[in-house]
């Protein structure tokens, strides 16, 4: 019978114990690991690296453990993207955005929470070192979490932290078997691992640590290791930047403005998807600007009240549209009297930092 090929395999990492704070995760893992080996990548979750560095949250007796996971969320948190009840989807200073900034309640004491590690990547390189002193061998290291995904029911795990291996796998300029060029094609290497080790360490095992073995990837020189830091993708090529909370806000008028080109085409887009996106509020404009920050709104009906609503759903959609564009504005009605056709003035630009 003919062998299979070589492939991949995943290999849990049972007999660990409870970590606390100060603890030796290196050395549990090499005593229930004695077989790792050149190549490997050790895939830990993150609460047990966070136990082990004191990343806790103590909960006093007969405190509202949930109040006390709304704060830490609040302490965590740089932007809220969006919030239904007490589920708050948030951005943290890590550059991640995930439920409750990823704190977790579960596979702890009833008396504690778990924070996500302080600089996953830094703890990744800690332990992979560490590693290397104990056994004396040269692996990977993963950190994992358990993300929800846009769009798609159900969690998986990622990675929020790596040290001796590649987080993406760049295949731009490569050509596929049938000599198509590869345009944008990144793969999340370190993402895929992360998933793959969830298969055998499980939710409810107790199993906090996973080998991946026979992926042969290259490894990054120790000074040229970003970690997963190439993971976050960063504002100018996120096609969703703005969470809810953010539209509403978009609406709050920026008082200081700095001036930048281009306001007039802006504008003149804004208005276009505003107009395509409220057929039922139909409204006539003219618009006009000088280069200098401000864009002189004109109404080509009557003003009446049918057209007041029809013109403030408009340019309310506008302004929306103009914040996603990256544009702070003003809004500025004005008045009209002697039958001058002239509404309101839309200062924009950007915010002064």
């Amino acid at each position: 019978m003919a062998s299979p090929p070589a492939g991949l395999s995943v290999l849990p990492v049972p007999g660990l114990p409870e970590f606390a704070p100060g603890d030796d995760l290196a050395a549990a893992i090499v005593a229930a690991a004695p077989w790792l080996a050149d190549g490997d990548v050790v895939v830990v979750t993150s609460k047990v690296v966070s136990k082990v560095e004191g990343r806790l949250v103590r909960v006093e007796p007969g405190a509202d453990r949930e109040a006390a996971r709304q704060r830490a969320v609040d302490d965590e948190t740089v932007r809220v993207l969006a919030r239904r009840g007490p589920l708050r989807i948030v951005q943290t200073r890590h550059g991640w955005v995930v439920a409750a900034a990823g704190i977790d309640a579960s596979n702890v004491s009833a008396d504690a929470l778990v924070l996500l590690p302080e600089d996953s990547d830094a703890s990744a390189r800690r332990l992979r070192a560490r590693l290397r002193e104990l056994a004396g061998v040269d692996v990977a290291v993963v950190v994992s979490d358990t993300f929800g995904r846009t769009w798609r029911e159900g969690l998986t795990d990622v990675a929020v932290g790596a040290a001796g291996i590649d987080a993406l796998e760049d295949h731009r300029g490569a050509v596929d078997a049938h000599g198509n060029r590869l345009e944008t094609t990144r793969t999340a290497v370190v993402d895929e691992i992360a998933s793959a080790a969830d298969l055998v360490k499980g939710k409810l095992a107790g199993v906090p640590v996973a080998v991946v073995r026979g992926l042969g990837l290259r490894r990054p020189d120790d000074d040229a290791d970003e970690g997963t830091r190439p993971l976050v993708r960063l504002p100018a090529d996120d096609l969703f930047p703005y969470g809810s909370r953010d539209v509403v806000a978009s609406r709050a008028p920026e008082p200081h403005l700095v001036p930048r080109p281009g306001e007039l085409e802006a504008v003149a887009e804004a208005f276009r998807v505003a107009a395509a996106a409220l057929p039922e509020f139909p409204v006539v404009l003219r618009y006009g600007g000088e280069g200098d920050g401000v864009v002189d709104v004109h109404l080509s009906d009557t003003v009446g009240l049918r057209t007041a609503v029809n013109l403030g759903a408009v340019v309310g959609v506008a302004v929306v549209q103009l914040h996603a564009m990256g544009w702070s504005t003003r809004w500025e009605p004005v008045g009209t009297p002697g039958g001058t056709s002239l509404v309101g003035r839309l200062w924009l630009g950007g915010a002064p930092l």
